[in-house]
């Protein structure tokens, strides 16, 4: 995977990591209104962690391609795998919630992007939460494809529809949500972030990102 670490190396320099640091406790408060604090959290391909190291959970676990154990929470319990095969290394029916961020773009196609949610959902527990932040094309446009590994195109109704697909029933859809990344407009101090999240009219103008909220039944 050391090609791939170089990959993010330069894509994510220190100082947008930085910047993550401090928008993502913000955006992990506004999100916990769908966690059950009560039970296991996952998150999928995780990165650094920025979701899971402040999310407040029973048991916090994540999952990547990368090695990242050394980025996270000693009580974070990390397995390095494909997000595709997790029903062999995480336990299945378990989970109140399985997160994913900026990643389902990244699969081989749109097969796959059911697949994971498919398997995503026999994680979930019933009346589990899965939370997906989620690039949209339709939004984005051509920037989509800057990056050269992002594969498969979606928009909050294609996505929408892959997990109706999988099995998971919608609980909440904004199409225009958060923007497209940490080097574009989202403020960067935290009360700045806070004060966006509350104000949905801020959304429809800056937001490039989806946020999908789904029920395993």
């Amino acid at each position: 995977m050391a090609g791939l670490d170089d990959v993010y190396r330069r894509r994510f320099p220190e100082v947008s990591r930085r910047q993550k640091e401090l928008i993502w406790p913000e955006i992990v408060r506004f999100l916990e209104q769908w966690v059950d604090p009560s039970a296991p959290v996952l998150d999928i391909a995780c990165d650094s962690g920025y979701f899971i190291r402040n999310v407040h959970a029973a048991e916090r676990w994540a999952a990547d391609l990368r090695d990242v154990r050394d980025e996270l929470p000693p009580d974070v319990r990390f397995v390095q795998a494909n997000g595709l095969d997790l029903e062999q290394h995480v336990p299945t029916g378990s989970f109140g919630t399985v997160f994913m961020s900026n990643y389902l773009e990244h699969l081989h196609g749109p097969e796959a992007v059911i697949e994971q949610l498919t398997v995503a959902r026999r994680l979930l527990r019933t009346g589990g939460r899965l939370i997906v932040l989620q690039p949209n094309v339709r939004l984005v446009g051509g920037a989509y494809w800057d990056f050269i590994d992002h594969r498969v195109a979606l928009t909050d109704r294609s996505l929408a529809e892959a997990g109706g697909l999988a099995g998971l029933r919608e609980i909440r859809l904004i199409p225009a949500f958060l923007p497209y990344s940490t080097k574009s407009r989202l403020p960067g101090h935290p009360l700045l972030v806070r004060a966006y999240l509350r104000f949905p009219p801020a959304w429809r103008v800056l937001g490039r990102q989806t946020l999908y909220v789904a029920e395993a039944p």
